[in-house]
């Protein structure tokens, strides 16, 4: 039982940490009620941008009594944005593994930010991307976003994983496996 005190440790930290965390974001989310709350708006009016940037001509508009907010092209929706797409619950994943793992406190307050940032952008990314398959190949998007696209946030969530226990963290994978020394 000694040998496994790390990675017993790591698991009872990130599942606590994700639990509490995510009884949070549920009571925030239902404070909103039938309004989207403003992360969601965010990254709706954000991707609305990137995709004028990019030539289309959207707008954006809360979708009456639902939590989501529609992108609009010449005043038809082409996609509704759902709470589970501003990307707060894979923030909440990649925030407790962090923590779980550990390291550097100094490390972790610039890091954990750095991630989070990462994390947005990359959804931001992938919602525009989920636009132009809602708008030009519609028959594929629940099989995109059910399951490419939810493959792609966290394997990129993986990727800053790794990083933290690679490259950035004092620690490495191995200390998590091995048995205490003391």
């Amino acid at each position: 039982m000694k040998d496994l005190k790390p990675a017993i440790r790591f698991v009872i930290v990130f599942v606590a940490l994700y639990l509490v965390l995510n009884v949070l974001y549920g009571f925030w989310i239902k404070s909103y009620g039938n309004y989207p709350d403003p992360a969601t708006e965010a990254v709706t009016h954000q991707t609305s941008a990137v995709l004028n940037f990019l030539g289309e001509q959207t707008t954006t508009m809360p979708k009456p009594a639902t939590p989501s907010v529609s992108i609009l092209i010449e005043m038809r929706s082409a996609l509704n944005v759902y709470e589970g797409c501003n990307g707060i619950n894979v923030m909440i994943v990649f925030v407790a593994f962090i923590f779980a793992f550990g390291g550097s406190g100094k490390k972790m307050t610039w890091f954990i930010p750095l991630g989070i940032v990462f994390i947005y952008v990359f959804n931001l990314i992938r919602v525009v991307g989920l636009y132009y398959i809602a708008e030009y190949w519609h028959d594929y998007f629940y099989y995109v976003h059910k399951y490419a696209f939810t493959a792609f946030i966290y394997l990129f969530v993986l990727i800053l994983w790794w990083w933290w226990i690679e490259k950035v963290s004092e620690l490495s994978l191995k200390d998590l496996l091995k048995p205490d020394q003391k």
